[in-house]
């Protein structure tokens, strides 16, 4: 691997790693957040609902906004967000920390998404892997931190508030320029990066990169003086709407399936499938909810780094399986069909590896069958499907963890109640 393309990667891998890594900090702490009485599809909710409206509406404006004061933005959102959550004292506080947070974390998996459009597909293995690596680091940090090392969680949540910083480290020095190619086929590419480094520049230019190559795309850099009618922008909504039609069914509707199931067993189901604690290895209830988050983040992590190696192209597999385990999980929690805990941990694992194997595959899927000119849009707007699957799964979560947890007392098991 050269190192332009070693920067690259490691560009991509950090993108990934901490637009991420807030929001299973956040999922992993739920419990801790809300208590064991209130659902954690509040959190869920909470954690994703701004998010998913972001990226819903995003591909209506976003072009409007430089990449740059896009980095601006999700760091400032997240900053304060996660400062919000660890200082807060009430419920409610804390919940609009993690709507800012939730904000920041949706426009930047648009924004990252689309920059790898502009970039040699390494850009969205690398994306990939390091959204992963999000989940495993996010869940087994606060694991490690809050269980095993017995520190505070406000302490914990504060030093995380830090992380979004390293986005400008990876955006002005190690992201080398973009493609000249790919940028020369995007219209939209004058809202895309405020500049680019002369040291940059030097390592990505190439004989077909001329010095009037660049000086075209730098002329191209400022965004528009004026802004458009109420006709062009109904105009501009309907054309983004019939682009949106043909990327439902092969792309979007798989992978919000493949999310509802996850999320229904991550935040709806799991809190419930709890055995006596001397039958558990842990010491406290809550420690059964924080270890099945890991679990299912290690399965993301492996699945979302593994394309290269397996591929899944028929996208309603993963969905179909995924719900399978929504079954077999809430059998589980109502009538204990499985007879103890580690069986559950390999499930969840399992869960894990299907949702991150959906992700990757959908989105590699887009940027080898979609046309190109139509590419940057479409990485953006399949990116709402996840969120979406996700907002009806924490719905859903709002009765069903009460529902089950309810069952459990009245059939004399009362563990959820002491998580």
């Amino acid at each position: 691997m050269t190192q332009s393309r070693k920067r690259l990667f490691s560009t991509f891998w950090i993108y990934g790693l901490i637009n991420n890594v807030l929001y299973v900090i956040i999922l992993s702490a739920a419990v801790d957040l809300v208590g064991a009485d209130v659902p954690k599809g509040v959190v869920l909710l909470a954690d994703v609902m701004p998010s998913f409206f972001v990226k819903l509406s995003a591909p209506f404006f976003v072009h409007r906004i430089p990449y740059g004061v896009r980095i601006w933005i999700l760091v400032a959102l997240s900053l304060v967000g996660m400062q919000c959550v660890a200082i807060a004292a009430s419920i409610h506080m804390r919940l609009l920390g993690v709507v800012l947070a939730s904000m920041s974390s949706g426009l930047g998996e648009l924004t990252f998404l689309q920059l790898t459009h502009f970039y040699d597909p390494i850009s969205m293995l690398a994306f990939s892997s390091g959204t992963g690596g999000a989940g495993l680091a996010g869940s087994f940090l606060y694991l490690v931190a809050t269980t095993w090392l017995r520190l505070s969680i406000r302490g914990t949540i504060f030093a995380s508030s830090l992380l979004p910083l390293i986005f400008f480290l990876a955006y002005y020095i190690i992201m080398p320029a973009p493609d000249p190619i790919l940028a020369s086929q995007s219209s939209a590419f004058a809202a895309k990066r405020p500049r680019y480094s002369p040291l940059n520049e030097d390592e990505e230019a190439g004989p077909s990169q001329t010095e009037s190559d660049r000086e075209s795309l730098s002329s191209r850099l400022s965004l528009p003086r004026t802004m458009p009618s109420w006709d062009q922008m109904l105009d501009s909504s309907g054309k983004t709407l019939q682009r949106l039609a043909p990327l439902f069914i092969p792309y979007m509707l798989p992978l919000m399936l493949v999310y509802i199931g996850e999320y229904i067993i991550n935040q709806g189901i799991s809190p419930t499938l709890l055995f006596p604690i001397e039958e558990m290895p842990f010491e406290e209830y809550r420690d059964a909810y924080v270890t099945y988050g890991s679990l299912y983040q290690l399965g993301v992590f492996i699945s979302r780094s593994s394309s290269a190696f397996v591929r899944v192209r028929r996208l309603y597999v993963p969905a179909i399986l995924q719900l399978i385990n929504v079954f077999i999980l809430i059998l589980q929690s109502m009538f204990v069909i499985i007879p103890n805990v580690y069986i559950i941990m390999i499930i969840v694992f399992y869960e894990g590896l299907l949702g991150g194997a959906a992700y990757i595959n959908t989105f590699l899927l887009v940027s080898e069958t979609v046309p190109i000119e139509e590419r940057e849009f479409a990485m953006g707007a399949v990116g709402v499907s996840d969120s979406g699957g996700i907002v009806v799964a924490g719905t859903i979560c709002l009765y069903l963890e009460t529902f089950l947890c309810a069952y459990q007392k009245a059939h004399e098991r009362p563990f959820c109640g002491l998580a």
